[in-house]
């Protein structure tokens, strides 16, 4: 019996030893750290888009006849449907960073001493649908918030119908429709303020890294919200140099938006740092 007990008692000692599986930890992806910014950063920024856009003269004058046709889209909307004109210039606002996705690229590839060429400008958001898309929805909901908020504005002032082109016109200058003109611009301003925030560096972002489009959008108000100072000075020069180039008949636009596309790449470029942090693999070393 005693030794029959013993056996027993030695039987879970004779079973071989079960270490749990070791699991690697997971690598720890790029990090975005603010870069430093001064009031001369975004002349720096033009300044490098100009060398850009003159390098690649062919490239920068398609894109910049479609910047010129949205223009003209967007006086045709003003002549006909006054009310609708804020919405357009958020759609413009939307649509052309993306529009600007092809000079991106062309800076993109300058930088990395790459050939730039129109096919591959044109194609270079095929690889990040999936975040560009979210980033459109995203942009789309503000978009239809805008224009539903510019209805409202104008129905509450003007209970009589929708103005006519001259009607607006005559309600920004009459100082009787101050209040008008105070709440239309304090509407379109903080929408104009949330589309900036969310895609000033976000799509060059994905473009450079294939970021999804949450963290893209987050790392993009950051940026704004670590100087504002500075990114207002930039959002100051972008829409001040837009409406220069819209008189005469917008011909302007020809040059400054692939200009600004250009620029827009190294605002991204001079205003986030990425720092490539992995852990360094442990090897267990365990004897039995």
């Amino acid at each position: 019996m005693a030794m029959n007990a013993d056996k027993s008692i030695d039987h879970d000692a004779d079973l071989p030893t079960m270490d749990a599986p070791y699991v690697p930890p997971l690598p720890v992806g790029p990090r975005a750290h603010m870069r430093s910014l001064g009031f001369s950063d975004p002349f720096r920024w033009l300044a490098r888009g100009l060398k850009d856009m003159r390098q690649h003269p062919a490239i920068a004058l398609f894109y910049g006849l479609c910047f010129w046709g949205m223009a003209q889209v967007l006086a045709l909307v003003f002549k006909h449907k006054p009310e609708y004109t804020l919405t357009l210039v958020s759609g413009c606002l939307l649509v052309g960073p993306f529009l600007a996705m092809g000079l991106y690229e062309v800076s993109r590839k300058r930088e990395h001493s790459e050939v730039p060429d129109m096919a591959g400008s044109l194609m270079c958001w095929d690889q990040h649908i999936r975040s560009m898309a979210l980033l459109v929805l995203v942009l789309m909901v503000l978009e239809l918030l805008w224009g539903r908020a510019s209805l409202v504005v104008f129905a509450v002032f003007f209970n009589t119908g929708m103005p006519s082109t001259t009607g607006v016109i005559e309600a920004v200058f009459n100082p009787h429709n101050i209040e008008f003109l105070m709440v239309y611009l304090a509407v379109g301003g903080v929408f104009a303020a949330l589309v900036y925030g969310l895609s000033v560096v976000s799509i060059p972002m994905i473009l450079d890294r294939d970021t999804d489009a949450i963290s893209a959008v987050l790392i993009s108000m950051r940026v704004v919200l670590s100087h504002p100072s500075v990114m207002l000075l930039w959002g100051l020069l972008l829409s001040l140099l837009v409406l220069a180039a819209l008189w005469p008949w917008a011909l302007g636009i020809i040059v400054v938006g692939p200009w600004l596309g250009h620029a827009s790449w190294h605002a991204y470029r001079g205003s986030v740092e990425w720092e490539e942090n992995t852990e360094e693999a442990v090897t267990l070393g365990s004897s039995n």
